[in-house]
């Protein structure tokens, strides 16, 4: 899991996660009418802003376990 929360973190997976919340809330705008239009673009902001803040929501949720040394 940590190599997917480094990923996330880079340059690549910020690019990513901003072009998918992107695509997310293009898809609100132009195929979606009414209250789920607007629940899925603020849902399609998420990535976009956590991209651009350079943190992976993934990191905020998961904490690895500690040895027990």
């Amino acid at each position: 899991m940590s190599g997917l929360v480094e990923f996330m973190n880079g340059v690549w997976g910020r690019a990513l996660r901003i072009v998918l919340g992107i695509a997310i809330v293009a898809y609100a705008v132009i195929g979606l009418e009414g209250i789920a239009a607007i629940v899925v673009a603020v849902v399609g902001l998420v990535p976009i802003l956590m991209g651009i803040w350079g943190r992976c929501l993934i990191e905020l949720v998961y904490r690895p376990a500690r040895s027990a040394n």
